[in-house]
């Protein structure tokens, strides 16, 4: 199987998503409204944001994974059963660690 079409869009993702967290980062770090009612919205804001950085860290854990399976040579290989994971699949989800029969099977 050839990786490079997939390490591309990997590495791609990987940047993508490190130009969002350092967005987000910042976001976060600006000056508080003193106003209670601003600063509620913030806050709420603030919620969201975190659980989208949490969301794109967990991703970056995902393509590192995946990163790392190409270095051992184990990529495209579904990590619980050992079977072959689709080229379709790896399209879709080049991060995936599961087959589509392990992945239902979560």
């Amino acid at each position: 199987m050839e990786h490079e079409p997939y390490k591309k869009a990997l590495l791609a993702r990987l940047a993508e998503l490190d130009t969002r967290l350092h967005r987000i980062e910042s976001e976060l770090d600006e000056p508080k409204s003193k106003d209670w009612e601003e600063l509620a919205v913030e806050r709420e804001g603030d919620e969201v944001l975190e659980q989208l950085g949490q969301e794109g860290q967990d991703e970056i854990a995902r393509i590192r994974a995946a990163l790392q399976r190409m270095r051992d040579g184990e990529y495209g290989i579904c990590t619980r059963c050992g079977e072959e994971i689709s080229v379709e699949r790896l399209k879709v989800l080049p991060e995936t660690p599961l087959c589509r029969t392990c992945a239902a099977a979560v």
